[in-house]
């Protein structure tokens, strides 16, 4: 099975949209799209996910299945230095890698700063859409790894966000979504492609083939944006 996870189009937050710069994202990605051969297009119910699909739904005659949990992790916790609501993820290195419990694939939302926010929930949330999902297509969740009889090469796209992407991979992946929240970063309209390595009959892991990947845009002559990365201090 391959899942591919694309996220939005530079993003134009304050409208839910995409900036000019994104629609021109959506639509060289719409063309490297066009090629794959898709058996089911998930997408967030988001306005920047929902636009970036279109474009490639609209070019290929087919529609996406919206779902709720696919939109942005949202789960606010409050910020360990300033006390504000924030995101979950992107927190300073001086505080994040001195937390054992952040890089814990088990306990990481028991930690007392992901307990300031309805990280656990959400985070299931997430995880038991994707495998309902999984399930569907004939790959069932067992401990780490997924039960098939038989497997299959069917292809999933999701269409959604960095933040919930990358839940769903450190689902995957058996990792905590820390660890993958602070270490990684797949810039708009990128592609991650996720294949299952399927070596003993009726069993299923996922490895990563590609992480997020951008070169539509090459093709298309645009520079990938770093909307959402921080490369600067203030």
């Amino acid at each position: 099975m391959n899942l591919i996870f694309v996220r939005h189009g530079d993003p134009d937050y304050e409208h839910d949209s995409l900036t000019e710069r994104g629609w021109r994202e959506a639509e060289a990605l719409s063309k490297r799209a066009a090629r794959w051969k898709v058996d089911k297009f998930y997408c967030s119910p988001l306005g920047r996910a929902r636009h970036t699909a279109r474009v490639t739904l609209d070019l290929v005659g087919r529609e996406a299945e919206i779902k709720p949990w696919l939109r942005e992790f949202k789960a606010d916790i409050l910020d360990p230095v300033t006390g504000q609501e924030r995101i979950p993820w992107d927190l300073l290195p001086a505080y994040w890698t001195v937390k054992p419990e952040l890089y814990d694939k088990d306990r990481w939302h028991q930690s007392d700063v992901m307990l300031t926010g309805n990280v656990a929930a959400e985070y299931k949330r997430v995880c038991d859409g994707l495998d309902e999902i999984l399930a569907e297509h004939g790959y069932v969740r067992d401990g780490g790894f997924y039960r098939t009889n038989p497997g299959n090469d069917k292809t999933l796209v999701f269409f959604c966000h960095l933040g919930v992407e990358f839940a769903m991979l450190s689902h995957l992946f058996g990792l905590s979504a820390p660890t993958v929240w602070q270490n990684f970063f797949v810039a708009p309209s990128s592609v991650t492609l996720v294949c299952t390595e399927e070596r003993v009959k009726g069993e299923a892991y996922f490895r990563c083939k590609k992480l997020g990947d951008t070169s539509h845009l090459y093709a298309a002559g645009l520079e990938p944006s770093d909307s959402g990365f921080y490369p600067w201090y203030e």
